[in-house]
């Protein structure tokens, strides 16, 4: 038989369902859900805020004990003599931080470690300023227990029972001596060289140490500093004859 064709069409109208208004019991019951959702989500944001303020803070609170314990304690007897007469210094300790002051206890003092600031004409405080500062800038790690200025200003940064970050794999036994300078040959003017002999010769003695373990920095790296005392090995053989001889008047 021959087909017409005549079938039925789809209309491709799709088909409406309609649903029953909410009750004003279901209106409020849905909201309640919503109100509900809602809460939990701000409970859970509120729980993770606290988490994560309590880690930063409790971080940074930790550090602070540390370093008021450390800054509180004596260095282990056995390592340190009561030494008579110590040089003047001005002690502006710096804030513990990440950057320029870790709070890391030193066990025992081995060596002390000689450095030039390589910004000639600068003092001992602006040094001072710029380890403290690197606690906002992050810009490097970088401190000393003791910065000398032109005058012959001892101003101490570090305590000694702490490591500094200024000699590299010696930082955890030693202690570090910032020298400034006039100009860029590194050369120590009279007053901070003999500033840098008595306050060698205090350390040494305390830390029962003898002028053979002064070094430079340039012994623990290789890197130019103390510049004169590295271009000029006589005079830097001089500088520890001279806090030997003062050593040997302590030590009679």
């Amino acid at each position: 038989m021959r087909q017409t064709g005549r079938g039925k069409r789809k209309t491709g109208r799709k088909k409406y369902t309609y649903e029953k208004p909410h009750t004003a019991a279901e209106y409020r019951r849905r909201r309640r859900q919503q109100q509900v959702r809602i809460q939990r989500m701000l409970l859970l944001l509120g729980i993770a805020l606290v988490v994560i303020f309590i880690f930063v803070l409790g971080g940074k609170l930790l550090r602070w004990i540390r370093g008021k314990h450390l800054a509180a304690a004596d260095v282990p007897a056995a390592i340190t003599k009561v030494v008579e007469n110590p040089p003047d210094y001005d002690v502006q300790l710096l804030t513990i931080n990440d950057y320029s002051r870790p709070g890391l206890a030193i066990d025992q003092v081995n060596g002390i470690v000689v450095h030039y600031t390589a910004n000639p004409g600068t003092t001992a405080q602006q040094n001072r300023d710029y380890f403290e500062g690197l606690k906002d800038s992050h810009e490097t790690h970088a401190s000393s227990h003791f910065v000398i200025g032109l005058d012959g200003t001892i101003v101490q940064c570090i305590p000694l029972e702490e490591m500094a970050y200024a000699s590299n794999d010696r930082n955890s036994d030693t202690v570090s001596i910032e020298c400034c300078h006039k100009k860029e040959n590194g050369k120590f003017t009279a007053q901070t060289q003999a500033a840098l002999i008595q306050l060698c010769t205090y350390l040494c003695i305390k830390f029962d140490l003898t002028e053979e373990n002064l070094i430079r920095h340039y012994d623990v790296t290789g890197k130019i500093c103390p510049k004169y005392f590295v271009e000029h090995p006589d005079a830097w053989e001089t500088f520890k004859k001279d806090v030997g001889m003062e050593l040997k008047k302590y030590r009679k």
